[in-house]
């Protein structure tokens, strides 16, 4: 799949934010609870939508601190950035799209398309 978006400059800041400058010029500023919370992992993409049905959900743990902080990154390939969360949580790939999607200040809200997707356990939606 080819990336319509494609970063210039990385600026990570593990206890406040990513920055991004992107190749049109945009800058993006994603602060490390946003891009926790939309982490496009398996996991967090089934949470979100059982928060979506059920909002009285019960979240998991953080594993006791309340501020999750980055604690590594790394690129994956020339498509995405792997980020390392304080609570452990480290299976998402942020692709260059995804990230440009769940931009703070083009998606205040953090509506991420793919969560409209079926379920892994219903790949072809017919359940």
């Amino acid at each position: 799949m080819k990336q319509t978006h494609t970063p210039k400059h990385l600026d990570l800041k593990k206890d406040t934010a990513l920055t991004i400058t992107w190749q049109d010029g945009r800058e993006s500023v994603y602060p490390i609870a946003h891009l926790r919370r939309l982490s496009p992992s398996a996991d967090m993409r089934e949470l979100r939508k059982s928060m979506k049905k059920n909002p009285l959900t019960i979240l998991p743990s953080s594993g006791g601190s309340s501020t999750v902080t980055a604690v590594d990154a790394e690129l994956v390939g020339n498509y995405a950035i792997k980020i390392t969360f304080s609570d452990g949580h480290a299976t998402g790939l942020y692709s260059w799209d995804y990230l440009r999607e769940i931009d703070p200040a083009m998606n205040p809200e953090g509506r991420v398309k793919s969560d409209d997707a079926p379920a892994h356990n219903d790949p072809l939606g017919l359940g």
